[in-house]
């Protein structure tokens, strides 16, 4: 079984959180369900079977070697009727989607993100947008005033909220890379 209220996620540390938040604080109608993050795997398992998934994942995690991470472009999802999701994507995008498909090996099930048809696109998103004029005008201007992220991806994080809809998601097990 896999639920809505739980992920397997990246998230940056909170010391490089500031100009993202400045974005999603203003477009990011999900800002206070979510921190930033970079969704490996959602819906994924309930909260109560984390500590039978957390050893085969720190396995994983044990072959995977930490690697820099960089926020440096927008780009856009559409979703029809001139609606779009606004992200910054996540380099190197190989690695990322590597190292997903290893963790999709433990739980086959939580495939939903690689179901879109591009398959699985890592991205951190930052806002919601509607009117291509608007979503062109906004590219834009993010992307002129936007200052390149770095982090280090040390280490993933399972993350579950409460079943209300206004509940956060909160981090329960962080699960360290080799090193």
């Amino acid at each position: 079984m896999k639920v809505y209220t739980s992920a397997v996620v990246i998230i940056p540390p909170e010391e490089k959180w500031a100009s993202i938040q400045i974005i999603r604080k203003k477009y990011d109608r999900q800002i206070n369900r979510w921190m930033p993050h970079i969704t490996l795997l959602y819906p994924f398992k309930p909260e109560n079977e984390y500590s039978r998934f957390e050893i085969e994942f720190s396995e994983k995690c044990k072959q995977i070697q930490p690697f820099e991470i960089s926020l440096k472009k927008f780009k856009y999802f559409p979703h029809g009727k001139e609606k779009y999701t606004i992200w910054l994507d996540p380099e190197p995008n190989d690695l990322i989607i590597s190292f997903q498909s290893e963790l999709l090996k433990i739980v086959p099930d939580c495939s939903d993100v690689n179901k879109f048809k591009k398959g699985f696109t890592p991205h951190l998103s930052v806002g919601q947008v509607i009117g291509r004029n608007k979503l062109d005008k906004l590219m834009s201007k993010l992307q002129r005033n936007w200052n390149e992220v770095v982090f280090s991806l040390n280490q993933i994080y399972f993350i579950s909220r409460g079943e209300s809809k206004t509940s956060r998601f909160e981090i329960s097990k962080e699960i360290k890379l080799n090193g």
